[in-house]
């Protein structure tokens, strides 16, 4: 169906969109509460709920056939608990200590001021819904009106729809704005990939004569920016002249399935406590594609856009295979081997729209698949660089991650030999996971806009089903997947051979831990 007989739907939808992030935008007070009666009666329910349980399921934990296992839960859970419980102190003191002084240099010069000489916005769209591109223009266009900020917006497009779109909303709505305040290139992809749209613009730009302490911005064709983003975020630059790089908040807007709103809201919470973890050290662990920011030196060198382009990993059975996605952990690993410093900003907020079909399962299965994968590819050289030029903070991160795709399947390993022998440790054990997520999710409750009781048991399934997405990755990561970029595939060339190889890796992996945990719990015989 064409854009004009789609005119109500698109129109219904930008209205939709624009409303939800009015809503998201209200002041702090007033917006809905935290803690509504919905989530106070669900809480009660559940509460009520596990002690009744913890009362009347038998205590298996303490039972002297079980000691054993019970004991090894205990410690396993303490030691990742305690690694949650870190970057819960290390989050707060970042946003309470650090900074709030970085926000105090910033404001000050941007009211005296202050401007970037050019501001560089690289953005990639593929065949976006019209009314998401508006919504996203009208946010860059309400912004550099206000804030008199000398723009470029470089549009990497993948569709002649798709510029028709862009021309239009900037005919309308941007035609007092002159080339000088706001300039629009629209460049069509040549070759498939959004890597390579990224390099084509990277490389307009270059030509253009783009000065090294300009600020660039890498965004995707869905990314609403909030009210005052540009004012939050070009500043940090000015005040920090050794920051090479920022990211900032994000909130998700999501038309689909409830569950699967709720699972994104959890991850964006997640990532707000995790990022400000990781900025205490001066660095993040990735500069996503949805909304950074980079001083121009870095990202107009040649090495850096051919990073961009082809970037690739060298494995022992794969061979050598080009990255499909997963361009913002390119340009994070460029910048994280030269030690140049990152940092988070909490209170400037980018809204992304994700518009899930069905039921969402196909959907959070790719997603966690295309997210794993590039940080399993990524993490490999980045923990090669070492404690001496990555932070040992960040470091220990990056090897964390590594353990505790194992980690957390020791659980339910244990659980499940633990039922073969008494049913009751399984239900004992399900009182255990309820309670203990529910201490981590009243932490996550703090960086959401809403507390909202399905997180308890989705921060569990979460945990599980990245695991063994994960478990999977780590033996095939030449398998590549962009299901909403128009479904791209890649893959390692003669992958027949390799790719059974791989299987028998991953089965003799998991065949190995499962019989250790299971010989462990008494459920298997020592096998000499």
């Amino acid at each position: 169906m064409s854009d004009g007989r789609r005119a109500p739907q698109i129109h219904a939808l930008e209205k939709r969109i624009a409303a939800t992030v009015a809503a998201l935008e209200l002041p702090e007070g007033q917006r809905p509460p935290r803690y509504d009666g919905a989530f106070v009666a669900q809480a009660a329910l559940v509460l009520g709920a596990l002690v009744a349980a913890a009362i009347l399921v038998p205590n298996r934990f303490l039972d002297p056939s079980f000691r054993h296992l019970s004991v090894a839960l205990g410690l396993l859970g303490l030691w990742r608990f305690s690694w949650w419980f870190n970057h819960a102190l290390r989050a707060v003191w970042f946003r309470r200590r650090r900074w709030p002084g970085m926000r105090a240099r910033a404001d000050a010069l941007w009211q005296g001021g202050w401007r970037p000489r050019r501001l560089h916005i690289q953005m990639t769209t593929y065949r976006e819904e019209p009314a998401i591109t508006r919504r996203v223009l009208a946010s860059i266009v309400s912004q550099v009106r206000r804030e008199k900020v000398p723009t470029s917006l470089w549009v990497g497009t993948g569709s002649a729809g798709d510029e028709a779109v862009i021309r239009d909303y900037i005919a309308t709505h941007a035609a007092d704005l002159g080339a000088d305040l706001l300039e629009v290139v629209l460049m069509r992809q040549n070759q498939p990939g959004k890597r390579m749209a990224i390099g084509m613009i990277l490389r307009g730009m270059a030509r253009q004569g783009v000065e090294p302490d300009d600020l660039v911005i890498f965004m995707d064709g869905d990314t609403i920016y909030g009210s005052d983003v540009l004012r939050k975020v070009l500043p940090v630059f000015a005040a920090d002249p050794g920051l090479q790089a920022l990211t900032t908040d994000e909130e998700v807007i999501c038309h689909g399935p409830a569950w699967m709103g709720s699972w994104l809201r959890m991850r964006f919470a997640q990532r707000r406590l995790a990022m400000q973890s990781h900025a205490l050290s001066d660095r993040v662990l990735t500069l996503t594609g949805r909304f950074s920011v980079f001083r121009a030196r870095h990202i107009i060198d040649a090495r850096f856009i051919r990073t961009i382009e082809a970037d690739h990993l060298d494995h022992w059975l794969w061979g050598r295979f080009r990255f499909l996605s997963g361009d913002d952990k390119s340009t994070w690993y460029h910048l994280l081997a030269r030690r140049a410093r990152m940092t988070y900003v909490p209170d400037a907020c980018v809204y992304t729209v994700e518009i899930v079909s069905g039921r969402g399962i196909q959907r959070m299965n790719e997603n966690f698949r295309r997210w794993s994968g590039n940080m399993l590819r990524n993490g490999t050289r980045a923990i090669a660089l070492g404690p001496r030029v990555v932070p040992p903070f960040i470091w220990w991160c990056l090897i964390d991650q590594r353990i505790a795709i194992w980690t957390v399947m020791v659980s339910p390993a244990l659980a499940l030999f633990g039922a073969l022998r008494d049913p009751f440790y399984l239900a004992s054990l399900m009182i255990w996971v309820v309670a203990t997520r529910l201490v981590l999710v009243s932490v996550l409750y703090r960086h959401a806009r809403r507390a909202e009781m399905a997180w308890t048991f989705l921060l569990y399934v979460n945990q599980i089903f990245n695991a063994t997405v994960k478990i999977y990755m780590i033996f095939h990561l030449a398998r590549q997947k962009w299901f909403n970029r128009g479904n791209q595939r890649a893959q390692a060339a003669r992958i027949g051979w390799k790719d059974a190889v791989a299987k028998i890796q991953m089965l003799t992996s998991v065949a190995a831990f499962l019989t250790l945990l299971g010989i462990y719990a008494g459920a298997l015989p020592v096998p000499f």
